[in-house]
């Protein structure tokens, strides 16, 4: 252990290898930081640097009692001590300081790396909108192709019933020319023999049959199970209903004048309308559905096949309106409406479904499992929308 101290121009030295202590005291101060004492081999270098640059009469210093000594082995001491107090504050600040470089140096990391994901994130994202964009721009592409070629077929079809209907008519003209002219040759042949003669009178006509009656009887209707158990009233009402209905005709006639009379008969409309949706011309199937209402609103199956029309169109409110009004007529309700009216709920409950009110739409799926409660479709159906309501009340 070495402790160096100077006092009147003065050092002291200590060295201290237990047992063993070896003191001196030096002529002049010298640079402490730099100087070094070296033991080994039994052996004490001092390797010392002078603070001055000066000739050293001696060594040590001569002649300097206890006290003296005492005093400058106290300071030699007392400044060892401050010195490694100095070194250890340095140490700790240099320690904090590295610390916080270090720190600062994550924190830059950990922003860079942040933002080089954040990046990538981005361009995902912009790469996914672009993917979602060019697909809606070819299924949109997609669909404007298929109406262009529904709408060619059609005319085509058209085109070729017209021709058709000509090349009859034109035949049936031909053979009746054809014919005029063999009966007018037969009677220039025969000079003036009258054209009722009697090989004439057999290519005519027979005449019609007489009319007559022909008298049906109907046995009447048999319930096996008990009256009250019995839904006779409710089918008669059904009946009675359905009867009204092919009567009724609501429509002002008079703003229907220029129609042709097929087109009065709301039968034939609602067949049209079936064939133009059939086709993908939700529109035109819409478009006869409405006059075929206005002839007559009293069929529920009028309501019922535009409420599809309307699913396919995204007219989502008018589909609840019109599967409603077909529900309003489908009553009451009878074995034989059955089949119109799970339509009705179903699609009433898809149009719920598809405006996010799920808890409308499994409302009216399970009305329609509970009169169809064999079908496997709906019951899936439904199975779903309690699944999407569950997973909607968990996150929120």
């Amino acid at each position: 252990k070495s402790t160096r101290s100077a006092r009147r121009g003065g050092a002291a030295d200590f060295v201290s290898v237990p047992p063993f202590l070896f003191e001196a005291v030096l002529y002049a101060p010298i640079d402490e930081t730099n100087s070094t004492a070296k033991i080994g081999n039994g052996i004490v270098f001092f390797t010392l640097y002078k603070k001055e640059v000066a000739m050293w009469e001696s060594l040590t210093v001569a002649n300097v009692n206890k006290e003296e000594l005492q005093h400058l082995r106290e300071n030699a001491v007392l400044r060892a001590h401050e010195k490694a107090k100095e070194e250890t504050e340095a140490k700790k600040v240099t320690k904090q300081e590295h610390k916080k470089y270090a720190l600062e140096a994550t924190m830059k990391l950990e922003e860079a790396e942040r933002k080089r994901i954040e990046g990538l994130k981005e361009q995902e994202r912009q790469k996914v909108a672009k993917e979602l964009e060019l697909w809606r721009s070819q299924q949109n592409d997609v669909e404007k192709q298929n109406r262009v070629q529904n709408e060619r077929e059609l005319h085509e079809e058209g085109e070729q019933l017209k021709e058709k209907k000509r090349e009859k008519i034109n035949k049936a003209r031909i053979r009746n020319e054809e014919i005029s002219k063999t009966k007018l040759k037969d009677t220039k042949g025969r000079g003036s023999y009258s054209i009722f003669s009697e090989d004439l009178k057999e290519e005519q006509i027979p005449a019609p049959r007489s009319a007559g009656t022909i008298k049906i009887n109907f046995t009447s209707r048999v319930f096996p199970t008990a009256l009250r158990e019995s839904r006779v009233a409710e089918e008669e009402e059904w009946l009675q209903k359905q009867a009204e209905a092919r009567r009724i005709i609501s429509a002002d006639l008079s703003e229907l004048e220029d129609l042709k009379e097929e087109e009065k008969n709301p039968d034939w409309l609602k067949d049209k309308g079936n064939k133009m949706f059939a086709t993908g011309n939700y529109l035109a199937a819409v478009n006869a559905y409405n006059l075929a209402v206005r002839l007559n609103n009293k069929l529920p199956l009028l309501y019922l096949n535009r409420a599809a029309c309307h699913l396919k169109l995204r007219n989502l409110h008018k589909a609840i309106e019109d599967s409603s009004k077909a529900l309003e007529l489908l009553t009451p309700p009878v074995p034989d409406n059955e089949n119109a009216r799970v339509k009705a709920y179903v699609r009433r409950g898809t149009a719920f479904c598809q405006l996010e009110l799920y808890a409308e739409g499994l409302q009216d799926y399970e009305a329609a499992l509970k009169i169809d409660p064999k079908n496997k479709t709906i019951e899936k159906d439904a199975e779903k929308i309690r699944h999407t309501i569950q997973g909607t009340v968990q996150s929120s």
